[in-house]
């Protein structure tokens, strides 16, 4: 059998004759009949924390979302937290889920083995969305928190992301420590799986309140929202978390024409009217959008399944809905708060705004010019939210963002959250109509005052093990023999954030990186353009991010600016052989 090993052979052997239940035994040996190669697919390696968490396809074996994986990654979290906190009285963790396929059967089966092993529990009541779950370890004190959701993955797919007492994230060395928890468990008879019901602590609408208080608090132009209430805004959760406490938030800001997409409000973990219930495909937005053509709205916006990330559409000059990417998105965020915060004269010197190396520089470019720091983190925003903790008590921080659709306003909150962001947004399209403008001329606004920035991305996805492999072999590829120019333009820097140094190729002089290591590589060029290469840490795919600029004098060169920068960005994809 083709890519069998002893090595798979033996776990297997353990599964069929160990303490698993009898419906996966006979999964596995139905496998081995009928489809040997899913066998090895489902055994070949353990599933691992990456920029996410735990995350994988549903179904039986080591490589897969099952109550064996997360019964032993859940009792290498209590191990741990018990190692840390061992002098608490009390040990608490939070636990929320969204609304995919086996959502409550997960996050039962992490409740069972942190009560069995004495750890409390508050477990929500339904389905939330994930920057609560963060919020409420925040807002109750628990040491941990844990959210069943695999984002915006398709239906097969289901997660588990594991938060730590600030509300964030894991990051080293604590993910690499309730990993080294895990694997050190020999059997899965040493995972405790009898529920300790008295442990066990029901939430919901109490948090929902205080949650959505806090977001309220955020607010920065209430007359603006006041003039405008009745702007007519088109919501769709895409069959996700965001159903009910997004419309709920912006009517608490003071939005009451909100329009929902009535077959998407249906929460269902398999997505029936997308291909993919990711807010970065276009097709995603497609109902939403037809509807807001119907009902003549002014804003579009989609949460995804976990409600984590927003995808916005607006109206352009021809009067049509435009969908704006992550990094226009963030432009847009930046500018609206920092200018609010300095009419109001919140800005004393001591702010800082974060984004993540893959996102567009544009940002900084809005930041600097607010006077406010710019803060440049690893792919994650478990970093932002370590950025945020390493900060606290010195600097303020203002807000956050991420290329990919994830963005944090404030910080009672320590993950993106694309509720509030719903509510910043409308609410910089209310500020906008209040000057006579449209979300779409903020944009040209932005791009007309510190340059027009346009990026682009390409995901290569390779399944599998040989997946696995050939990305490995791109990336080796890449920092062996490096490209010394695309579409004419010289590479003059190359930051390899594995091993943390920044290299000037003209003259050979080596910076550190300043950052954890991680496998990405950078290339900037002579003219500007950066161009980043990252394999995900929660997808099967290597991710090609593209960012070019150049400044444009005035509107009329608009449209002749961005025709220049489609052809940079396709001269350099071309150069990199991904056409």
């Amino acid at each position: 059998m083709t890519g069998m090993t002893k090595k798979i052979e033996e776990t297997v052997k353990v599964w069929l004759s160990g303490n698993y239940d009898e419906e996966t035994k006979a999964e596995i040996r139905k496998m081995e009949k009928e489809n040997p190669q899913e066998l090895i697919e489902c055994f070949y390696t353990n599933l691992e924390f990456g920029t996410g968490g735990l995350r994988g396809i549903m179904g039986v074996g080591t490589n897969r979302m099952n109550r064996y994986t997360v019964g032993m990654a859940t009792q290498g979290l209590a191990n741990y937290l018990k190692l840390n906190f061992s002098n608490n009285e009390k040990i608490s963790v939070a636990i929320a889920y969204d609304c995919r396929n086996n959502n409550t059967f997960f996050a039962n089966a992490a409740t069972d083995v942190l009560t069995a092993n004495g750890i409390h529990v508050y477990l929500f009541d339904s389905l939330r969305p994930t920057p609560e779950l963060s919020f409420a370890i925040r807002f109750l004190g628990c040491q941990g928190g844990i959210v069943i959701t695999a984002s915006h993955n398709p239906k097969e797919y289901n997660g588990y992301k594991v938060y730590w007492e600030d509300g964030g994230q894991i990051i080293s060395p604590h993910d690499k420590n309730i990993v080294a928890e895990a694997q050190s468990i020999s059997s899965i008879d040493d995972v405790k799986f009898d529920r300790n019901p008295d442990l066990v602590h029901m939430i919901g609408e109490e948090i929902d309140k205080e949650y959505i208080k806090n977001i309220k608090s955020l607010s920065l132009s209430p007359e603006a929202v006041s003039n405008h209430k009745n702007m007519p805004i088109v919501y769709t959760p895409i069959h996700g978390t965001g159903v009910n406490l997004t419309p709920a938030a912006l009517k608490e800001y003071g939005f009451e024409n909100i329009i929902h997409v009535e077959e998407q409000d249906v929460v269902d973990g398999n997505f029936p009217t997308v291909k993919s219930p990711n807010p970065e495909e276009p097709s995603a937005l497609a109902m939403a959008i037809e509807k807001a053509e119907e009902e003549n709205a002014t804003l579009v916006m989609a949460t995804d399944p976990d409600a984590d990330r927003i995808g916005i559409a607006v109206k352009n000059n021809e009067d049509e809905f435009e969908l704006l990417n992550g990094n226009q998105t963030a432009a847009i965020l930046t500018y609206y708060v920092l200018t609010r915060w300095k009419e109001l004269g919140k800005i004393t010197g001591k702010e800082f705004f974060v984004k993540t190396v893959v996102t567009t520089g544009l940002l900084q470019k809005i930041a600097e010019d607010f006077g406010v720091e710019t803060m440049n983190v690893l792919t994650g925003f478990k970093y932002i939210a370590d950025a945020i903790r390493n900060n606290e008590g010195e600097k303020q921080y203002i807000m956050g963002g991420e290329e990919s659709y994830g963005y944090l306003v404030g910080d009672f909150v320590r993950d993106k959250d694309a509720v509030s962001a719903a509510c910043m947004i409308a609410e910089a399209a209310a500020w906008a109509a209040e000057k006579g403008k449209t979300v779409f001329d903020l944009l040209k606004e932005i791009h007309l005052k510190y340059g027009f920035y346009k990026e682009h991305l390409i995901s290569v996805i390779r399944k599998g093990k040989a997946g696995v492999e050939e990305i490995a072999g791109m990336m080796s590829g890449f920092r062996d023999t490096p490209p010394e120019q695309m579409d004419k333009s010289k590479v003059l820097v190359i930051n390899d954030y594995l091993s943390s140094i920044s290299k000037c190729m003209r003259s050979g002089k080596e910076v550190k990186i300043d950052l954890p290591s991680s496998n990405v590589l950078q290339f900037i060029l002579e003219n500007g353009s950066v161009i980043t290469v990252r394999p995900s840490g929660t997808e099967p795919k290597i991710k090609f991010y593209f960012s070019v600029n150049i400044p444009v004098e005035n509107e009329e060169d608009y449209e002749k600016v961005s025709a220049a920068l489609n052809r940079r960005i396709h001269g350099i994809v071309h150069a990199m052989g991904l056409v």
